[in-house]
Parts: structure tokens; sequence; C-alpha cells
């Protein structure tokens, strides 16, 4: 998840301004909700399909098909090559570029772990949680990713689960034969391979363990729970780190490094590839002839993409960051006066930006928080159901 830092504020400030009113676009009513309630059955007032009937679908497509075009920019950098030169792949198994030794390359997994443990437990639970407990009860509830789908939990896991591919070598049953745990286990360092696998089946566990959904449930203690857990397996993975400059065997540690590429980076960018494809053409068909059957498969076919997504989390560097694709792909939070604009106009020019990506500049932010999995995730679901024709 790419926080969009420009819209940030604004949408602080028109969240504010909702919980004063029933009718604006918010979660009701706040004053309703007191301070460590647990459970909070929250209901939606939002765009409805029928006031936008018109461009509602086809403004999911355009969103769809931006989608697949960056899936297959994304796996076409680290397969082919990025920005007319070599493939991605392989600057990193050639210790290219940024990289200075294998050790370096193994350094740069590992961070990315680290990053995506501490985003889903300061970021994705804490910050709504922290609002919580501030009793900015909207604040919290809009602060929560992929609350449209109510599918924030299984988003999460599968962002852990990214941790575990990496450090482990393996994806869909597939297993690499080099990786950073069996290094650690051929040379002595098996108690410490222990202790990361078991950090991250605890937040795995933890994570799947909150009660759900998620934005129903900020305040029930077993969210506390789950943060500990994936602070805890931050701060195991650093202890990692730690470890890596002393790592030695060039010829051992460039297979690693290989074994990673091949086995979990390229099959789960494939895979995402592959299914917004799919997606794209589930919501193409739910344009061409909008039903509740065809709402129903376009958001089906929206989890399929999603879950290769979460599950890349753990390696955000390299053209996924450099080409920007990674807000493109998966800005929160929304804007969603923006995107009632845009169904109201039928005008998807504003999807798309031009020149190099910099993540300051206010257009190609603009541009990112309309686009994107939430973006289409509002548009195919409401209160975590697939949207039906006449809502």
């Amino acid at each position: 998840m790419k926080k969009n830092i420009f819209y940030l504020g604004l949408i602080a400030i028109a969240m504010t301004a909702a919980s004063c009113s029933k009718d604006d676009n918010t979660v009701t009513p706040v004053d309703t909700m007191p301070e460590g309630t647990a459970d909070v059955t929250i209901n939606e007032t939002d765009a409805n399909y029928a006031d936008y009937k018109t461009n509602w679908c086809n403004y999911a497509a355009a969103v769809s098909s931006r989608l697949k075009s960056d899936a297959e920019t994304l796996y076409k950098a680290w397969n082919e090559g990025l920005n007319g030169g070599e493939a991605y792949q392989t600057t990193f198994k050639e210790v290219r570029g940024a990289y200075s030794s294998p050790n370096s390359c193994i350094e740069q997994i590992i961070d990315g772990c680290i990053d995506i443990s501490n985003e889903v437990g300061e970021s994705k639970i804490g910050d709504p949680r922290d609002k919580w407990e501030n009793k900015k009860y909207t604040e919290a509830v809009y602060a929560v990713e992929s609350w449209y789908s109510f599918h924030s939990i299984q988003d999460y896991a599968n962002n852990i689960r990214s941790i575990q591919n990496a450090f482990n070598c393996t994806y869909k049953g597939v297993h690499g034969s080099h990786s950073i745990a069996a290094y650690l286990n051929a040379h002595g360092q098996s108690q410490l391979t222990s202790q990361v696998n078991s950090a991250i089946t605890t937040a795995i566990n933890s994570i799947e363990g909150m009660a759900a959904p998620f934005r129903s449930h900020i305040g029930n203690p077993s969210v506390l729970t789950a943060i500990d857990a994936c602070n805890n397996l931050k701060n195991v993975l650093k202890t990692l780190k730690a470890k890596v400059e002393s790592f030695e065997g060039e010829a051992e540690l460039k297979a690693i490094v290989a074994d990673y590429v091949d086995v979990v980076v390229l099959p789960t960018y494939k895979d995402l590839r592959d299914a917004n494809s799919a997606l794209h053409l589930a919501v193409q068909n739910l344009a061409a002839h909008p039903t509740n059957a065809t709402f129903e498969a376009a958001a089906t076919a929206w989890m399929a993409a999603r879950q290769p997504w979460e599950m890349s989390e753990a390696f955000l560097f390299g053209p996924v960051d450099e080409l920007g694709l990674d807000p493109n792909m998966d800005s929160w939070p929304l804007d969603q006066d923006a995107i009632k604009n845009v169904l109201a106009s039928g005008d998807f020019s504003g999807l798309d930006w031009e020149g190099d990506f910099d993540e300051e500049n206010e257009g190609i932010a603009e541009a990112q928080s309309i686009r994107g999995f939430h973006t289409l995730e509002f548009l195919l679901f409401k209160n975590g159901q697939p949207r039906r024709i006449e809502n």
C-alpha cells in the first residue's frame, strides 16, 4: 500500500466534516460509538450505482485497464527490460546498479520484509487503532485499507506471507534450493531460522485471529495482539539483517538471490499480470452487461487479483518503486470526491500522468488517487458484498 501523502490532509479534513453529518460520504454516526466499544456495525452512505449508472461500469473498466497495463509493465521490467535497459532480474542477480555485493542484495530482500512488517503493524492495523483509541471513530474506519470489500484481514495476512516466501524462497508449493533460511541452517544458525519462521507464523495467525471485518471491530483486543506480533516480527527481522554483513561465500549468496528472483518474484508478478488480465475481462463484461451477476463476477476477480499483489509487498523495490507502479495500483486513501466527479463527468483522462515518476508531484498524486485496486474496490463492493445494480 502506498499512502497518498498529498491527500491525507485533504481526506482528514473531509472526514472531520463528515463526522458532523449523516448526509455526507461517511460512516454513521460517530456519537453513538462509546469509547472502548469493540464491535460496532457501520453502514456506508457513499455513492450509489443508480445515481451514476451511465458512467459507473465504464469507469470501472478504465481503472481495470490501467491495472492490467501496470501489472504487465511490472512483470516485463523484471523479466525483459527496464527503461530500455536490461531486465531487473539480471541487475539483481548479477549484483549491478545500486548493489555492491551479494550481501547488499540479501539486505535488500530483508529490508523489504522489515518494511512490510512495520507497515502492517504500525500503519495498516496500528493507525486505525490509534485513531479509535483517540475517539476518532470515523477517521479510524476510513484509515482501514480494503474496507469496502471487508478484505482487510486477508490482505494483511498475505502481506506477511510475502515475508514467509522471501525468507524461505517458496511460492505456491515450489521451494528454491537456496534461501536465506537454508543458509542460516547450513551455517549453524538454525535457531535464528526458527525464530523468524515462528514470528512469521505468529503474525499470520494473530492477523487472521482478529475479529472480522476489521473496520467494524477496530476496538477489539485481538487487534492489539496482531500489532504486537507484527512488531515482534519486525524486530526479529532486524536481528537477521544485522547478521548479513558476516555472510560469506559469493557463489552461495548469489544462488540465494537467483532463486529468490526465479522462485518468488517472477512467479508472483506473473500471477499478478495474469490475474489482472482476467480482472479486466470480467470488468469489461460488467460494462457491457451490467447485472448483479456480472458485478459479482468482477468482485470475485478483484479478490483473485488482489492476492498476488499483497503477496508481492515484501519486494516493493526496483521497477515497482522507480516507475511509480505501487501508488498507481495501490494508493490509499482515495479521494472520494474526485471519484464522484469522474463518475458524474465520464472523463477518465485524469487517471493518467506523464513523465518520470516523482512522489512529490501533486498532479501525479491526484491521478493515482482515482485509479488502482482501491478505486475499483469502491466501484465493485458495498458493505463487504458485490454491489447490485439497484444501489
